[in-house]
């Protein structure tokens, strides 16, 4: 109902005037509303912003909710949660040191180790004293060798870039100093620090820049050495190498590029009885053909000596083969090997000249029931005995202490206790229990565990090693090396050089290098310069002045080249 008032000078009935609208008109408006019916304003015009009382005096409205406290499941939820990120990042810490604790102790750092120990005699000592003097002469010879047939590039530069992976003293800087073209630029890298000072030292002191500059027609050749591991980490991180050239995107993968670098790149890659070390792991083995591809430019030319996989494999068949007839007769005897048994054929006179480490003692026949005069039970060279029988063999107890070396293979597969009535039978020791595999002579020793940790594997009896990586021996040589190395089966390296754009141009064995490539007009003389040979082919053995131990020792080895494409 609205309200109207006449206006006393027109006598017109007008409407009242609409007020304006004020905080204090909406709460009265408000608070009225209560008592009285609202306004006509009221009713169509709510307020168009809350009262921030109203809001406290509401009942109608919930109060705000309150954060519950957490209960006791959900914290020791929480609580296991946190124990078990805590142990994760234990294991993970302790998964890491264990991880550096074996790098550290690879072959790679303790060869490193190894030759950071070997003095430098000088070449007066290794002319003279050395014991190895006709290997020496014939393991530099055949660097040389190598040297002089490869390192010429077929398309001619005016500057040949020499990269020298494993340098060690810098002993080779002589041969590169006579190569055909003498390198406008040698870089020799070594992760023995201990041998790069030598190298550094050596080259200093030998006068070798002056005497160039004074007789050579070109500058001199320029050295540097630097210790890095070029197998575990790119050579890129050498100042010298980016200048020079290298490819970082060498080998198989996704968006990768096989080829060199077209800014240049190096024209020869030296590695010199190094490049077994590297196939501890693959991962070391491909950081090193990685390194060797992206510094060569195309058709540079990848050359080196490393032992030879095929000897090896040749040599673990024989000897595993002989072990193995050996075990499989009873009657089989045993020898001692540095107050260590090993086991080995026994019975005829073939069997006994097996061992070369002690061929003039044949082995003792076990088996003979006539000869208990000669039988020791104190002997543990001798576990076939049955101490508690009288040395009776029909009587043997495969489960007595005493006989810790054999096993028994029951019918279902597994290694177990048996006899031959419940139809088991008696096979070979257990790998874990025989000594290592080696072979040798007076200058060299092979050694290969039988326990092989990172294959997990036994040796193999066929002799190809599978998987390629891992299989280790300990090498040994007469005033030069001490240390672990690692096969490097050579079809399985040869296909992984080529997915790094390396192809094979030459491979021969040491035995084969000197035979054929001492028929050379410039080599043989090279070869009666460096002693290997006498000017006189009626002394000795055609000349030769390498004696039968130094060149079974050097037929360990073989030399090869690769071509980059």
């Amino acid at each position: 109902m609205e309200d109207h008032n006449e206006s006393a000078s027109t006598g017109r009935r007008v409407a009242n005037k609409r007020k304006r609208e004020t905080p204090a008109s909406r709460l009265a408006a408000k608070s009225g509303s209560r008592t009285a019916s609202p306004s006509a304003f009221a009713r169509r015009t709510p307020p168009r912003d809350p009262d921030p009382t109203q809001d406290a005096d509401d009942g109608e409205r919930s109060p705000p909710r309150k954060l519950k406290r957490p209960g006791a499941a959900s914290r020791l939820v929480a609580i296991d949660r946190e124990a078990i990120e805590r142990e994760r990042r234990q294991r993970d810490e302790q998964a890491r040191q264990a991880l550096a604790s074996q790098r550290q102790s690879s072959a790679v750092e303790q060869v490193a180790q190894h030759y950071n120990a070997v003095p430098e005699r000088g070449r007066a000592w290794r002319d003279e004293s050395s014991q190895i003097r006709g290997l020496r002469n014939l393991n530099n010879w055949i660097k040389s060798t190598l040297i002089q047939k490869f390192s010429l590039p077929e398309v001619p530069t005016p500057h040949l870039h020499v990269l020298d992976m494993a340098c060690g003293k810098g002993g080779d800087l002589g041969k590169w100093e006579k190569a055909p073209q003498v390198p406008s630029m040698y870089v020799g890298c070594d992760i023995a620090d201990v041998s790069i000072l030598q190298a550094r030292d050596r080259f200093t002191k030998s006068g070798a820049q002056q005497n160039r500059s004074r007789f050579a027609r070109r500058p001199p050749m320029q050295v540097e050495f630097y210790v890095h591991d070029t197998f575990g980490r790119s050579i890129a991180e050498l100042s010298i190498v980016p200048r020079i050239g290298f490819n970082p995107n060498t080998g198989p993968g996704p968006n990768v590029i096989n080829g060199a670098p077209p800014y240049g790149g190096f024209d020869v890659v030296s590695m010199m009885f190094a490049l077994h070390y590297s196939f501890e792991t693959e991962e070391l083995a491909r950081g090193m053909l990685r390194n060797v591809s992206g510094a060569l430019k195309k058709g540079g030319r990848f050359i080196g000596v490393m032992p030879d996989s095929d000897v090896i494999s040749s040599k673990m068949k024989e000897l595993l083969a002989l072990e193995n007839a050996g075990m499989s007769n009873v009657g089989g005897s045993h020898s001692k090997d540095n107050g260590t048994s090993v086991l080995s054929p026994g019975g005829d006179e073939e069997d006994r000249e097996w061992d070369p480490e002690n061929p003039s003692e044949p082995a003792a026949n076990i088996n003979r029931a006539d000869d208990e005069d000669e039988w020791d039970p104190e002997k543990p060279s001798e576990p076939f005995q049955n101490l508690q029988n009288g040395g009776d063999s029909d009587d043997w107890n495969p489960e007595q202490p005493s006989e810790p070396g054999l096993i028994v293979i029951t019918s279902n597969g597994q290694p177990g206790p048996g006899d031959a009535a419940t139809g088991t039978s008696v096979t070979e020791p257990t790998e874990l229990n025989l000594p290592p595999l080696s072979w040798g002579n007076a200058i060299y020793n092979i050694s290969f565990p039988r326990e092989q940790i990172l294959t997990k594997r036994p040796l193999p009896r066929d002799g190809i090693f599978r998987p390629p990586f891992g299989w280790k021996y300990h090498y040994t040589l007469e005033e030069a090396v001490n240390a672990p190395e690692y096969v490097v089966p050579w079809e399985a390296f040869r296909a992984l050089a080529e997915d790094y754009g390396l192809e094979l141009m030459y491979r021969k064995g040491f035995r084969d290098v000197f035979l054929d490539e001492s028929e050379d007009r410039e080599l043989g003389m090279l070869a009666e310069r460096m002693k290997v040979i006498d000017r006189d082919r009626s002394k000795g053995r055609n000349g030769l002045l390498v004696n039968d131990a130094e060149m079974e020792a050097a037929s360990f080895y073989h030399a090869f080249c690769f071509y980059k494409t």
